[in-house]
């Protein structure tokens, strides 16, 4: 079924048939000069007169096809790769397009990243093999898959992936080829995201603060998220009246109405989870008993 009657579709019956995290990736262009690849994670593209504005790249594994699939509908060179936050799937594939870019003789693209993406990566690259060792446990249990292998030159950040160029602190915004985003930070899944308003076209690129599963706002063995933030920043982007919400993880989210609603309840769900937590806490609960 097309990307959006699909997502229409399970939004307005509130039950998904299908898979909601699909990893095709292939590139369906959704409106003009916008696309999207979904892989791990989603890849949007935004086609401006100076050439592509990338959100998030995709992880190391995926990043090929991706690349394929966007040469499959531009040749453009890619302008600017924006990391909405610094896990692996979706800066892992950086290095695929700073690649591409040199084999066609483009200009390097220059990334776009919020100011703890860096020391992010530094904390990958110091704790390489703990990383590799918790998301094995976390992602692929008792058994080695690419990507999360432990020999001793498994890398867990790609030796590629490169460290922002242009870094974000609160509010920033990118203009290119006649095309304005608003670039803004707060606090989610990490302490280093950024969602973004394309201007005009009344369309958020938001990462993984929607990823169409329950919000991962609580992960064993890594660090603290930040669930009271993260609702309070999905209240902020209903705010902006948007017509599309574009996340990394799952489907599209078209029309103000249903973004009404995918927005509201999820951060609901952050709210109420927050205020039961609290509740327990201040009556004394075990953790047993808060779990």
């Amino acid at each position: 079924m097309e990307l959006f009657d699909y997502a229409r579709q399970v939004i307005d019956a509130r039950r998904a048939d299908g898979p909601v995290n699909r990893i095709t990736n292939e590139l369906t262009e959704v409106a003009e000069d916008l696309a999207v690849v979904e892989s791990f994670s989603h890849v949007w593209i935004v086609r401006t007169e100076e050439g592509l504005v990338l959100f998030d790249t995709s992880g190391e594994r995926t990043a090929g096809r991706v690349v394929e699939a966007l040469r499959s509908w531009s040749s453009e060179p890619v302008h600017t790769l924006v990391y909405t936050h610094g896990h692996i799937d979706h800066v892992g594939g950086a290095g695929a397009f700073l690649a591409d870019a040199e084999r066609r003789g483009h200009p390097r693209p220059q990334v776009i990243g919020h100011r703890n993406v860096r020391p992010r990566f530094a904390r990958y690259r110091a704790t390489n093999g703990y990383n590799l060792a918790i998301n094995r446990r976390q992602f692929a249990p008792g058994r080695r898959i690419e990507g999360f292998g432990l020999g001793q030159d498994a890398q867990f950040l790609p030796s590629d992936t490169p460290d922002p160029d242009r870094e974000i602190e609160d509010t920033d915004v990118l203009e290119v080829g006649g095309q304005r985003f608003v670039l803004r930070h707060d606090r989610g899944e990490t302490d280093d995201h950024l969602w973004t308003e394309w201007e005009g076209r009344n369309v958020l690129f938001v990462g993984d603060f929607l990823v169409w599963n329950f919000p991962n706002c609580g992960n064993p063995q890594k660090v603290l998220r930040y669930p009271a933030e993260w609702a309070a920043a999905l209240r902020s982007m209903l705010a902006r009246s948007p017509e599309l919400v574009a996340p990394a993880h799952g489907l599209p989210v078209p029309g103000l109405d249903r973004a009404g609603v995918v927005l509201d309840s999820t951060a609901g769900a952050l709210e109420g989870l927050v205020a039961a937590v609290i509740e327990r806490l201040n009556a004394d609960a075990t953790l047993d008993e808060v779990l």
